[in-house]
């Protein structure tokens, strides 16, 4: 394990004097005043027709406490802003505002348009930041992975996790699943990428076994993503800071939802007037305006926060040194064995090793074979001669792989070999679910 000394526990005070550097711009006023100008503008619009029930469960959802963490906030904008978009898409509009049946039709429609582009150009611009800041989150937690076969082998288990989510998530769709099915499915994914964290920070569950590759990880570190979901927990601090902007923002973005899909849905018996659709464009115009400064806010605190702090600060670079690695002498003529047992497949068999070099630029012959429980024998990576090599692969049967580091060929001399090697057994994933048929 690679010193912490001179480390600060990542705490919620600690967290509270970074953050005290961090102030952020307080909404204008409008934000709140125009949702509840909408708000009360889609209830008039009762009187036309009445309420229908997905109406009033979205009228309710607009009037309610937003969700209180702020990730769950950016998914609820996200696809709010997708629903947006459905009801604004040209086939889904009003007869009348499809084909323009009078001028007032036209201005109308050109007012949607601009809304339409606004929020389009909001959306994008959300997943990219997301996006952004989930792969710099990971990168920097990989900073802190010894540079051998265990971050390789994170890694593919993430590259194999995303597959798998996003397979669900195609699955649902192709089943006629709704956006706000969709929606709940992906909040669901990425709650499931905190359990993983939070499993990590504690090696408990299937993540216990990838503990022990962790060497060099500074205890904060692992500290800090074990509680990061309590509700008392360090993030907390962010969320009374930064939450009651981006709970605004949830209840001005779900306003606009609501009022169009009122007023759209009863444009035949009254069209929108345009006071009220210039209410609508003013509501649209500060939500996108100020998510963009958020989320440009918050990326910054993000990727400046004290969590996230240097390999070298971390002591990475000593972990890499770590006296892991074995050390052997080969002598010219014979072979050097190390048989690894496996008891599941899709487990990974993997491998560090170099030669100590002299003047002499010297090579050794290396191959893998299967040994099933019957004592039958495959060859799996055929030989071949390296200076050194770094690699793996994932198994498809249970029973023990053989690595062979081969001199037999050499007369004279001897091999100065540094290797590591193991087997990591699988993390399990969910099962993926398959559409229905």
């Amino acid at each position: 394990m690679a010193t912490t000394e001179g480390f600060v526990p990542i705490t919620r005070a600690y967290l509270a004097r970074y953050y005290d550097k961090y102030p952020l711009p307080p909404l204008p006023d409008a934000a709140t005043d125009l949702a509840a100008r909408l708000r009360a503008l889609s209830a008039d619009l009762a009187a036309v027709a009445p309420i229908a029930p997905d109406e009033e469960l979205l009228k309710q959802e607009a009037a309610s406490i937003p969700a209180h963490k702020i990730d769950e906030n950016l998914w609820k904008n996200r696809e709010q802003m997708e629903e947006i978009l459905f009801l604004l898409n040209t086939s889904r509009r009003p007869v009348a505002l499809q084909q323009k049946s009078t001028p007032e039709d036209s201005e109308i429609v050109s007012k949607l348009d601009d809304i339409e582009a606004k929020l389009k150009d909001m959306l994008k611009k959300l997943e990219q930041f997301q996006l952004k800041n989930a792969d710099n989150v990971f990168n920097t937690v990989m900073t802190y992975m010894p540079q051998d076969f265990r971050g390789t082998l994170i890694r593919q288990q993430r590259e194999r996790s995303e597959r798998n989510k996003q397979a669900e998530v195609d699955s649902l769709v192709s089943a006629g699943g709704s956006i706000r099915d969709r929606y709940a499915l992906l909040w669901k994914q990425q709650m499931e990428r905190r359990v993983q964290l939070a499993q990590l920070g504690s090696a408990t569950g299937v993540y216990k076994t990838l503990v022990r590759y962790l060497v060099g990880v500074p205890q904060v570190l692992l500290d800090f993503i074990r509680q990061i979901n309590d509700n008392n927990g360090p993030m907390e601090e962010q969320r009374e800071r930064y939450g009651p902007t981006l709970y605004a923002l949830t209840k001005l973005v779900l306003a606009i939802r609501l009022y169009l899909h009122v007023s759209l849905a009863r444009y035949e018996q009254r069209k929108l007037e345009e006071d009220d659709i210039a209410v609508l464009q003013q509501a649209v115009t500060i939500y996108t305006e100020e998510f963009v400064k958020f989320t440009e806010f918050i990326g910054e605190v993000f990727v400046n926060a004290p969590f996230f702090i240097s390999a070298e600060d971390a002591g990475a670079a000593d972990a890499r040194k770590s006296d892991e690695y074995k050390e052997t002498i080969i002598p010219a003529g014979k072979t050097h064995e190390v048989i690894l047992s496996v008891e599941a497949v899709n487990s990974y068999i993997a491998w560090d090793f170099s030669l100590q070099q002299g003047a002499l630029n010297m090579d050794i012959g290396f191959h893998v074979e299967y040994i099933s429980h019957s004592g039958e024998k495959t060859l799996i990576l055929p030989y071949r001669r390296y200076e050194a090599d770094q690699g793996n692969f994932c198994t498809v049967s249970a029973g023990s792989y053989k690595l062979v580091w081969d001199n037999s060929y050499s007369s004279f001399f001897k091999k100065s070999l540094r290797y590591k090697v193991d087997a990591v057994p699988p993390v399990v994933e969910p099962a993926v679910m398959r559409p229905v048929l």
